[in-house]
């Protein structure tokens, strides 16, 4: 049911059905609704798993030989993550509606990207007048920015952004 809730939410974003969610796991929107009250108590679920596997790509890359290589794969890895997943891109951008899981899915997420910025911070990969909660920023508004561009022109903003945040 996770694997399909996951890839309706990606392709419709929040506002996709149960019903259809239940459609594309094989199942009747019964067993769902067993599994998961409401569609929001899914969606939660949903993002804190995808939440949790950014954390744990992002720990992966912490201890990188190149802390600022690690630092830009690891943005490249979020932006074009949140770019085809309507779900995920809302929920970096403006997370609403979220309960404890998702809190500590997002909170824990934070700390390892934090941690990737100060380490390429501390090589002078990254500019060092930005913290966390800019970097934040500059994430959920390179994501609204893609989502604005034609498909031809995404990335270049994201190359913009990057250049941007070299030190």
């Amino acid at each position: 049911m996770l694997t399909a809730a996951r890839a309706a939410f990606a392709v419709e974003g929040p506002s996709v059905s149960l019903d259809d969610i239940a459609r594309r796991a094989g199942v009747g929107a019964g067993t769902v609704h067993r599994h998961f009250p409401t569609k929001d108590e899914l969606f939660k679920a949903v993002i804190a798993d995808r939440l949790h596997e950014l954390t744990t790509a992002a720990r992966e890359l912490a201890y990188a030989t190149e802390p600022g290589e690690a630092f830009f794969a690891f943005f490249h890895q979020l932006s074009a993550a949140a770019r085809h997943n309507l779900a995920l891109s809302a929920a970096l951008a403006s997370p609403v509606n979220t309960d404890n899981a998702v809190l500590d899915a997002g909170a824990t997420l934070n700390d390892a990207v934090a941690d990737l910025l100060a380490r390429a911070q501390a090589t002078g990969a990254v500019r060092s007048d930005i913290d966390a909660a800019d970097l934040h920023a500059i994430i959920a508004g390179a994501l609204a920015m893609e989502e604005r561009l034609t498909p031809g022109s995404q990335g270049r903003g994201l190359a913009v952004i990057v250049d941007g945040l070299r030190g």
